[in-house]
């Protein structure tokens, strides 16, 4: 009932109501906590693709230099030594929530606080005296489109990082004076846009030589790498006149890893212990996470929920050695991008051999009708239903069959949740879900019956 009250309140009201709202907040949230970012220095990430990664990266290298640090992103939340899962089914934290994690780090002794700022999170004034030091956008592409009212809507409510940045005090923290920097993709063609904030020291990176040249006159410096290879170890890459090599699957791990290792670079981070940490990066989890039960196929979980992270995907799994492709995905409701269904249907009927199309965040839109929507796309593509395209609504039953599949050699993926914590349903209700482990049980089944 709660629920349904919450949003009939947010459709009657006008909207500079609701942003006086959660403004206010905000405002009321560092109260209560004491604007603990004035005593961190603080790197905002924000993007489409590649925060979450971006975000880990970043504290790895900062702790691997030995500093105590926290971080806040899609998948964990870190203060200092404590580590855990997500569980709030939310890329940006609440404004209390936030406030309280920042002030958590202070305690344990952090000097750095890593936050994944999304667009949402922004909109609703998350950011609200968060006394940021460094700011970095990693990409932009279509999502949460219709949520936002139009890309360009979208665009700016990213922009608002990077408008913020300045608005807050430099710091003097650990003998030196931070200056408010901002740190873009150039490779991205919406790099201009976030680089035409004023920021003191602007910089730019970018893998290839593929991007706007007039974005080089925007900034301080710039890191480009001409040289990366992909491996089936993870990938090889030069920055700054040195040699790389990352642990992580994916050319989309090497870009975030340019982020990184200019955020390493504007920090003095000890560029050695930097480069050991990047070759012996942890799996992020959910990211490229490989699930070996002993079977004699590739299981894999990842995050990929829209069409520009399908692609990076499936540029990867192809390195990967395998048979026949089986992938298990669907699309999220609860009025995000209803435009991208049947496009995420027609890239993998094209791609993967068999397509089970399933129930990933319906929120209160009908998951049959989203699934139907999705899978109009892989026939498209020439699927046919029941000889290579499933639709299961019953999301277990989905890896159950996609395991069932799999022969010797195949590779199993399966895309939308990572290491998401909830599958989010109608009237605000949850299912806690795991795919990680739900991917152990489904073939944990299989095997004893094969």
């Amino acid at each position: 009932m709660m629920y349904k009250i919450k949003q009939l309140i947010k459709k009657l009201l006008p909207k500079w109501i609701l942003h006086l709202y959660h403004w206010k907040l905000g405002v009321l949230a560092n109260l209560i906590y004491g604007f603990p970012s004035n005593k961190l220095v603080v790197i905002g990430v924000t993007g489409t693709n590649g925060k979450t990664s971006t975000v880990e990266m970043i504290a790895r290298l900062i702790e691997a230099s030995g500093f105590k640090v926290g971080f806040t992103s899609t998948v964990k939340i870190k203060i200092a030594e404590q580590e855990f899962l997500n569980k709030s089914k939310m890329t940006m934290q609440g404004r209390f929530a936030l406030q309280k994690f920042l002030k958590q780090m202070v305690k344990a002794g952090c000097k750095f606080a890593v936050v994944e700022t999304s667009s949402q999170g922004l909109e609703q004034f998350r950011h609200i005296g968060i006394n940021y030091d460094i700011a970095v956008f990693t990409n932009l592409t279509p999502e949460h489109v219709e949520a936002h009212g139009g890309f360009e809507n979208y665009k700016k409510a990213k922009g608002r990082l990077f408008e913020h940045l300045t608005k807050k005090s430099r710091k003097t923290l650990w003998d030196r004076t931070w200056e408010k920097t901002a740190i873009v993709n150039l490779a991205d063609e919406h790099a201009g846009y976030y680089l035409d904030f004023p920021a003191e020291k602007k910089y730019g990176f970018a893998l290839g030589q593929v991007y706007d040249r007039a974005f080089l006159n925007k900034v301080d410096f710039a890191f480009i790498s001409s040289k990366s290879a992909l491996t089936l170890q993870g990938g090889e890459f030069e920055f700054d006149g040195q040699d790389y090599q990352i642990s992580l699957l994916g050319e989309f791990n090497i870009k975030n890893a340019l982020a990184a290792l200019t955020v390493a670079k504007i920090l003095h981070l000890d560029l050695e212990k930097v480069k050991n940490a990047l070759a012996n990066m942890p799996v992020i989890p959910g990211r490229m996470e490989l699930i070996n039960e002993g079977q004699d196929f590739t299981v894999l979980v990842d995050y990929a929920p829209e069409p520009a992270s399908f692609e990076q995907l499936y540029k990867t799994i192809k390195l990967l050695p395998h048979n026949k492709i089986i992938h298990v995905f669907g699309s999220c409701g609860g009025g995000r991008d209803v435009a991208r269904r049947p496009i995420l249907g027609r890239m993998a009927g094209e791609w993967a051999d068999y397509c089970i199309v399933t129930n990933e965040d319906p929120y209160d839109d009908d998951p049959q009708e989203i699934i139907d929507q999705v899978a109009a796309g892989c026939v498209e593509k020439g699927k046919i239903e029941n000889q290579n395209l499933f639709k299961i609504l019953n999301r277990r039953e989905a890896l159950k069959k996609a395991m069932s599949l799999a022969n010797a050699g195949d590779l199993v993926v399966m895309t939308g949740k990572g290491a998401e914590q909830a599958i989010m349903l109608a009237n605000g209700t949850r299912e806690e879900w795991d795919e990680r482990e739900e991917a152990r049980k489904a073939l944990g089944i299989v095997l004893n019956n094969k």
